[in-house]
């Protein structure tokens, strides 16, 4: 149905099997921050891995759909789910401008024109400290009940809710990578003039995947921001946007399984290395060289190589 390879659903049943099993081993906060940065990496791996296009702005959509939702369910008192969805979709209306803006420029062009367009963004969530909070962010989220019914005040409660969420996600992804519709953006990819040349408007694909991929981050930066109860401006920043761009390249980009392997390898960084204070960027550094040496199509496609599989 997903267009699944036996590789791919063994990997995907094994995926789902481990995060199922994950907040009874592991710190829950932990484990659900890895999914909400594996769902927004897949947003990225969308535009770099099969459309070719380096996004230097995802932060954008990841911080306002936190800020949406954050202020939704704390100030308007809205649920959970409807938190979420208007996350989400604030950040595919903003995708829809920024795409529109962005996509009839390539290369250097199209990642500095993104940058710039995050940038005003990040001005808006420090000036607008009615809806942001500025500095301050929106802090005490409430995690509310889902569908008014269900709880999700404790860590185990709405860790259930990312788990769906994400693995919706992962689905719909892998769905678009091998429908009909993902073909002709990795033929856009590979020889866009080509595809020009049989009549696809390659403008039309590359702006619906740019919306995608920002609804996908609007989705995450919500979720997150119910995780940890804040929504800040370091989700609107240039680094979240740069740790998305190394979460793909580290995890493997132009995989289906990358950006959960990226995602879970630089969230673990920053939990677990916090400890060494001023050297936490000479290690991150050291491990990033290490990956790029070593796993130069990334964990997850060097893995894919060695077995001689497509993950």
């Amino acid at each position: 149905m997903f267009g699944f390879t036996r590789a791919q659903a063994v990997g995907f049943l094994l995926m789902a099997a481990l995060l199922a099993v994950a907040p009874f081993v592991v710190y829950p906060i932990f484990v659900m921050q890895v999914m909400c940065f594996a769902l927004f990496a897949m947003g990225a791996n969308l535009l770099m891995g099969y459309t070719g296009l380096l996004s230097l702005g995802q932060a954008a959509f990841f911080g306002m759909g936190g800020y949406v939702a954050g202020y939704m369910i704390q100030t308007m008192h809205a649920s959970t789910e409807v938190g979420l969805l208007l996350g989400g979709l604030t950040a595919a209306a903003i995708g829809v401008v920024f795409g529109w803006l962005a996509i009839r420029r390539q290369t250097i062009y199209f990642a500095m024109i993104t940058l710039a367009l995050a940038q005003l963004v990040y001005f808006f969530a420090v000036q607008d400290t009615g809806f942001t909070g500025g500095e301050n962010g929106i802090q005490n989220i409430p995690r509310g009940a889902l569908f008014g019914s269900i709880p999700l005040h404790a860590d185990k409660q709405i860790y259930w809710l990312v788990f769906a969420v994400f693995i919706l996600g992962f689905l719909f992804v892998h769905r678009v990578i091998h429908s009909p519709f993902g073909q002709v953006v990795k033929a856009i990819r590979e020889n866009e003039n080509r595809a020009i040349s049989l009549g696809y408007k390659v403008e039309h694909y590359k702006w619906i995947i740019f919306v995608l991929a920002a609804a996908l981050g609007g989705v995450a930066g919500g979720l997150n921001a119910l995780v940890v109860r804040i929504a800040t401006l370091t989700d609107v920043g240039n680094v979240t946007s740069g740790l998305v761009v190394l979460m793909v390249l580290v995890g493997g980009i132009g995989t289906v399984f990358g950006p959960l392997v990226g995602a879970a390898i630089i969230v673990a960084m920053q939990y677990y290395l916090a400890s060494f204070s001023d050297w936490v960027t000479v290690i991150q550094g050291t491990i990033f060289i290490a990956c790029v040496l070593a796993f130069r199509r990334g964990v997850a496609g060097e893995v894919a190589s060695w077995l001689k599989l497509s993950l």
